[in-house]
C-alpha cells in the first residue's frame, strides 16, 4: 500500500526536487500543497495517478486539515531567509510552521519533518536564526513524531543561491565580502530530499531527532566559487571586500528602504559550517555525493535554464 505524503512548500527549489525523487519510489502518494496558482504553475509534471495539487492558505485551517488527511507524513520546506514588506520572519518562518503542526494534529498525520537552517536558536540575537529555532521548538513540543533537520546551502536545484554561485564562477572579477573565507558545507538537493523522504516514510527514521544534515566538505566560499569556475575552465578574480563596509550598506539600505538584503542576512551568509556529515547521513540512511558531483550538476541545470 503506498504511503501519502503531504508537502507543504513544494513549489520551492527544494521541494521541486522532493516531489521529482518521491516520484522514483513506486509506494509513495504526493500531495503537493501550495498557496496559489502561480507557485502550482512553479511544480514539475506530477501524474494524476499518484499526486494531486492542493491550493491552500496558511491561515486556511479547514483546508490545511483535509489536504493532510490521509497522509502519513508532513514534510514543511516554506520559509524565507530574506525578509520584504509583504513577508516577515514570523510569517514565513515560525506561523506557517505553527499552522502545519495544527494540521497535522488535526489530520492524524503520524510523522512531520521540519527542514530548518543551521545555527537554528530561539535565543539567537539574529532575528533569522531566532524565528527557526522558535519554528523547531513549536515542532519539538507538538507531541507529533518529528525529524528536523538543520541545512547549509543547498545545491543541485534551481535555486537563487544556485544561480548566485554560477553567476560568480563564471564571471571574470567576484567582490566577496571577507574575501569569501567563511566556510560553506552545501549539501546537494538530492540527497537533502532522499534523506527528508527516508524521514518522513518511516516513523522510526530519525525519530524525534534534530540533525545538522550537511554535506560532505567544508570550504572557504572563495575555494568553492574557484572548483565551479575550474568546471567551466574559468579563472574569476576574487577581490575581498570589507565585510564592516558591506554590514554598513546594508544598515542604511535598511533604514531608507525598510525589510530586504540586511546586515542580519549578511551575518547568516557568512557564519562558518564545520560540522560532521557522518551522524546524520547515517540517521537518515543516506550515502553523501562528493561535492564535485554536486557543483557540475548545479552548472548543468543552470546551462539548460
Amino acid at each position: 500500500m503506498a504511503a501519502r505524503l503531504a508537502v507543504a512548500g513544494a513549489n520551492s527549489a527544494l521541494g521541486r526536487v522532493l516531489l521529482e525523487r518521491a516520484l522514483l519510489r513506486p509506494d509513495v502518494e504526493l500531495v503537493a500543497l501550495v498557496r496559489s496558482a502561480s507557485a502550482e504553475a512553479e511544480l514539475p509534471p506530477l501524474p494524476r495517478e499518484r499526486a494531486r495539487v492542493v491550493r491552500v492558505d496558511w491561515s486556511d485551517a479547514a483546508g490545511l486539515r483535509a489536504a493532510c488527511a490521509g497522509a502519513f507524513a508532513l514534510v514543511h520546506l516554506a520559509g524565507i531567509l530574506i525578509e520584504s514588506q509583504k513577508t516577515r520572519y514570523r510569517q514565513a518562518n515560525i506561523e506557517t510552521v505553527r499552522a502545519a503542526v495544527g494540521a497535522a494534529r488535526a489530520a492524524g498525520v503520524t510523522k512531520l519533518v521540519l527542514v530548518s537552517a543551521i545555527g537554528a536558536d530561539p535565543r539567537s540575537a539574529n532575528p533569522y536564526w531566532r524565528s527557526k529555532g522558535e519554528a523547531e521548538t513549536l515542532v519539538r513540543e507538538s507531541g507529533l513524531t518529528y525529524t528536523i533537520l538543520r541545512c547549509p546551502i543547498v545545491l543541485g536545484c534551481r535555486s537563487a543561491g544556485v544561480r548566485a554561485l554560477v553567476r560568480e564562477a563564471c564571471a571574470p572579477v567576484v567582490p566577496l565580502p571577507g574575501g569569501g573565507a567563511n566556510l560553506e558545507q552545501p549539501i546537494d538537493a538530492r540527497d537533502l530530499a532522499d534523506g527528508v523522504l527516508n524521514a518522513a516514510l518511516s516513523s522510526a527514521c530519525a525519530r524525534d531527532a534534530v540533525l545538522d544534515f550537511v554535506g560532505p566538505e567544508s570550504i572557504p566560499l572563495r575555494e568553492l566559487i574557484l572548483r565551479g569556475a575550474r568546471l567551466r575552465a574559468k579563472s574569476p578574480l576574487i577581490v575581498p571586500v570589507p565585510t564592516l563596509l558591506v554590514k554598513a550598506v546594508l544598515s542604511l539600505r535598511t533604514r531608507l528602504l525598510g525589510p530586504g538584503f540586511s546586515p542580519e542576512v549578511i551575518e547568516v551568509m557568512l557564519s562558518d559550517a564545520r560540522l560532521d556529515p557522518e551522524p546524520a547521513a547515517k540517521a537518515l540512511g543516506i550515502h553523501l555525493r562528493p561535492l564535485d558531483e554536486t557543483l557540475a550538476h548545479s552548472l548543468a541545470l543552470e546551462s539548460a535554464a
